[in-house]
């Protein structure tokens, strides 16, 4: 599994190679919490039902991260969030989790893949 970065004006790239999915309510709940760091080439996937705005919190979680929002599979917001106190939200049927700095260059209307 990767997540695939889409621009709309240049070349395709990888954003992560190490692909995790938060597909129940645990893992949903937990994200990145507790955790002491994540590699480089991580990402943690949540795939929703539905549409809606979907917020994250850095609560209990020691690392800044940068943040995808997705509705099927183009951006609708990437934020970097900072440890501990970062908060974001957007409307989306997927966020992607990322280290800091993986989500550079990518814009709201880019289209991001995960397969």
């Amino acid at each position: 599994m990767r997540v695939l970065h889409r621009p709309t004006d240049g070349p395709e790239r990888p954003l992560a190679t190490d692909v995790e999915f938060a597909d129940g309510i645990v893992s949903q709940g937990l994200g990145l919490m507790f955790r002491r760091a994540i590699a480089d080439d991580y990402a943690l996937v949540f795939r929703f039902g539905g549409t809606r705005t979907r917020g994250l919190h850095m609560v209990c979680v020691p690392f800044d991260i940068d943040a995808v929002w997705l509705v099927d599979g183009e951006v609708t917001g990437v934020e970097r969030l900072r440890a501990w106190w970062g908060r974001g939200g957007y409307r989306a049927d997927t966020v992607i989790e990322m280290p800091a700095g993986a989500a550079d260059g990518v814009a709201v209307g880019d289209r991001v893949v995960v397969e």
